[in-house]
C-alpha cells in the first residue's frame, strides 16, 4: 500500500427502519427500511465542522479510498484524491462516502430483499431520483450527528448530487465542488443510457427483471458497460492507447472472425464489460441510469438560474477540455446560473486528453485548486470564469 493511503478501512452500514425514517420519494412512493453502506476516512473534529461528503458516479460505491484488506492491489475508486496530504486531506478532514439508494454495493436497491415478499425487489423497487439519493444521504448525516458539511464534492453523477445537495439543503453545505458534470442530463447522454438499458432488457436472462444472482443477464450488462465506457474516454486516449492495432493472433476463419476480438480496443472493451458484471447488478444499472436521465436541476426552465435561488454555498466548478460526455460548456452554464444569483463561484477548465475519466485520473492538475478552495476564508468571494464570462 502506498504511503499516503488511508490504509485498511472497514465498510459500515446503517439501517433506517423507524416510522420517522420512511423516505417519501419524488414519485410519491415510500421506501422503508433503508440501509446505506458507507465509509469514513479521517477524524471528525470536536465541533463537527470538518466533514466532507463525497458523492460517487454511476459505477462507483462507498469504497472511495484505502483497502478492505491488506495485500489488495486495487484501492477505492478515488484513492488518488482522498488520504493524508491529498486534496481531501484526511489529516485535516473527515471524509464520508455512501453508496446511493438504488445501488448494489450494500445500500438498499433492486437486488435487496423486499421484506414484504422475502424476495429481491427486482422491478418492484420504486423509481428513485438524484434528489431521492441525496435525501437518503442527508439522513445519514443526521445519523452521524453532522448538521453542516464543510464541503460536498463529486464528479459526473456525483456532481449531480453535489448540485442537488447544495440546492436542497442550503444550510447544510458550505462549499460545493461539482466536477465534470452538468445541471441536467443531455439528449445525447440519455440516448447512450437507453442503448445500455435496451442491451440489458434484450438479454433473455433478464426475465423482466426477475432473475437470480447466479443467472443474471451478464451479456446485456457487459454490452451496456462497453457502451458507457467508451463515453468516458477521448479520441486521443483511444488513439494513443490502442490505435488500429490488431491482436497478435487472430483467427480469420468462419464465425471466429466475429466471435473473437480482432482489434486490441475490442479486447479491452470486452474485458471491461465482463469485469463490470462481477461487481454490479443489472437492475441497479437500469434504475441508476434512469435517475441520471431524469436529472434536471431546473425543470421546465431554459436556464439553470432558478435552481440556485436560495442557495448559500460557495462553488468550485471544474471541467475538462476533452470531456465530451459533460463538455465544458455545460459547466459554464452552471457557473453562469450561480453568478446570476450573486453567489460565489470559482471555475477552472482543465486541459486534459483523458476525456470524462480525467476527474478520476488527473489529481495532480486539480489538487492545488481544490486544496486552496477548501482552506480559503469562507467569507471571501471568487469569480474566476473562463471562456468569455466576465470576472465580477
Amino acid at each position: 500500500m502506498r504511503e499516503a493511503s488511508v490504509g485498511v478501512v472497514k465498510p459500515k452500514q446503517f439501517t433506517f427502519s423507524g416510522p420517522q425514517d420512511e423516505l417519501v420519494l419524488e414519485s410519491g412512493q415510500k421506501l422503508s427500511p433503508i440501509t446505506l453502506a458507507y465509509e469514513t476516512y479521517g477524524e471528525l473534529n470536536s465541533d463537527r465542522s470538518n466533514a466532507i461528503l463525497v458523492f460517487h458516479a454511476l459505477s462507483g460505491d462507498a469504497h472511495a479510498a484505502g483497502y478492505h484488506k491488506r495485500g489488495e492491489e486495487k484501492p477505492g475508486w478515488w484513492d488518488i484524491a482522498i488520504g493524508p496530504g491529498k486534496m481531501f486531506d484526511t489529516n485535516r478532514y473527515f471524509v464520508i462516502c455512501s453508496n446511493v439508494i438504488g445501488g448494489c454495493r450494500g445500500s438498499t436497491g433492486p437486488s435487496s430483499v423486499d421484506l414484504r415478499t422475502g424476495r429481491p425487489y427486482g422491478l418492484g423497487f420504486p423509481l428513485v431520483t438524484i434528489k431521492d439519493m441525496v435525501n437518503a444521504q442527508a439522513m445519514l448525516l443526521d445519523h452521524l450527528g453532522i448538521e453542516t458539511v464543510l464541503a460536498a464534492a463529486g464528479g459526473s453523477m456525483g456532481g449531480f448530487q453535489v448540485l442537488q445537495f447544495a440546492v436542497s439543503y442550503p444550510n447544510r453545505c458550505r462549499l460545493a465542488i461539482p466536477i465534470a458534470t452538468a445541471g441536467r442530463q443531455s439528449a445525447q447522454n440519455i440516448a447512450f443510457d437507453e442503448i445500455g438499458r435496451q442491451a440489458i432488457m434484450a438479454d433473455p436472462r433478464w426475465n423482466k427483471g426477475d432473475y437470480q444472482a447466479w443467472e443474471a443477464p451478464v451479456d446485456g450488462l457487459s454490452i451496456a458497460r462497453m457502451v458507457g465506457h467508451v463515453t468516458y474516454l477521448s479520441d486521443e486516449t483511444l488513439r494513443r492507447k490502442f490505435g488500429r492495432r490488431a491482436k497478435e493472433s487472430v483467427c480469420a476463419n468462419g464465425g471466429s472472425f466475429f466471435r473473437e476480438p480482432y482489434f486490441e480496443i475490442e479486447s479491452y472493451l470486452r474485458h471491461k464489460g465482463n469485469a463490470f458484471t462481477k461487481r454490479f447488478d443489472a437492475n441497479s444499472y437500469l434504475y441508476i441510469t434512469r435517475a441520471i436521465d431524469l436529472f434536471d436541476l431546473a425543470p421546465g426552465c431554459d436556464s439553470l438560474e432558478p435552481a440556485f435561488r436560495g442557495c448559500k454555498s460557495r462553488f468550485l466548478v471544474l471541467s475538462f477540455s476533452s470531456d465530451w460526455l459533460y463538455p465544458p460548456y455545460q459547466s459554464q452554464e452552471i457557473v453562469k446560473a450561480i453568478q446570476e444569483n450573486g453567489l460565489s463561484v470559482e471555475y477552472h477548465m482543465i486541459e486534459s486528453s483523458y476525456g470524462h475519466d480525467a476527474f478520476l485520473l488527473e489529481a495532480d492538475k486539480i489538487e492545488d485548486i481544490i486544496s486552496r478552495f477548501l482552506i480559503t476564508d469562507s467569507r471571501k468571494k471568487y469569480y474566476e470564469v473562463d471562456k468569455g464570462y466576465p470576472i465580477s
